[in-house]
């Protein structure tokens, strides 16, 4: 079954906010009280006493559309006023919008638009907006519009100005699918949504050009990749994934390279399925992945 195939009427809460006795049962008595059937329930506690509270429920509401604003106004009242909880109320059969922005390496790009199209992660992408032309033949054999917007040395703001004429309102999030551009603090607060990042793991320890070179030069064992939420500073985001797999003295650059994205596809593929289906809480500089 792939993950496009969860039925209507499901609903996912999210909760997040200081731990309290008593949080478990209100969730559980608001969606009793509107009929509603817990399918799942993972929360965690970074301590008993004082510590942070997390929650994501999936539920079974018949009818759920037409019950949702009633359901958020208890919910409103329960979790929001009377416990001072941070909550998201979604409908699980929505998809999420996805841009997706990338420069000229295709293998992040080109997995995330094979998985959509298989259905293996619940979002559907209404573009792709790269600073070079390359990747342009490939995302419209996907029917997915493609648009070039060039960066110019010393004109950033130009370019992001025109993406986000494109994405601001269109998408619930946007993916750095080997974007080598960084975003401005400027965009980041505009864009409105989440974005999130794909890096090798070897930041910081082999910054710049020629990162699978330098590792091979050190005698590296392990290559891997990051997924993270961006902020204005630099790969330093909350971290949603990490993977590495082990090399050998008879890896070639190429290989280390090779390698590597195979790790980059997976990890960014599951930062983003995670992300879609509602299975990452932000806390800070920090992430709950349920």
């Amino acid at each position: 079954m792939t993950t496009n195939s969860t039925p209507v009427d499901y609903g996912r809460l999210i909760v997040r906010g200081d731990d309290r006795s008593g949080i478990v049962s209100a969730v559980s008595a608001v969606l009793a009280r509107h009929g509603a059937n817990i399918v799942s329930l993972d929360q965690a506690s970074g301590d008993a006493a004082a510590g942070r509270f997390f929650q994501r429920t999936v539920f079974h509401l018949e009818d759920l559309s037409a019950k949702l604003d009633s359901l958020q106004g208890e919910l409103d009242d329960t979790l929001g006023r009377d416990l001072a909880l941070d909550f998201q109320l979604v409908e699980a059969k929505r998809s999420k919008r996805v841009a997706v922005l990338v420069s000229k390496a295709d293998h992040c790009l080109l997995d995330l638009l094979w998985r959509q199209r298989r259905g293996e992660v619940r979002m559907k992408i209404p573009m792709v907006i790269s600073n070079h032309a390359d990747l342009g033949d490939d995302v419209r054999g996907f029917d997915i519009p493609f648009f070039h917007v060039p960066v110019e040395k010393g004109n950033k703001d130009v370019a992001e100005k025109e993406q986000l004429s494109l994405l601001k309102g269109n998408v619930d999030l946007v993916v750095l699918a080997r974007y080598m551009q960084v975003l401005s603090g400027d965009f980041l607060e505009e864009v409105g949504v989440p974005v999130i990042n794909i890096h090798h793991s070897f930041l910081p320890a082999f910054m710049g050009a020629g990162p699978y070179q330098k590792a091979k030069e050190r005698g590296v064992k392990l290559v891997g990749a990051t997924a993270h939420y961006v902020t204005e500073d630099l790969d330093e985001g909350p971290i949603i994934e990490q993977d590495v797999i082990r090399v050998s003295h008879g890896d070639s650059a190429a290989d280390l390279q090779r390698k590597g994205a195979d790790v980059e596809r997976a990890v960014l593929s599951r930062a983003v399925s995670w992300h879609c289906d509602d299975r990452v809480i932000r806390d800070g500089n920090s992430t709950v992945v349920f």
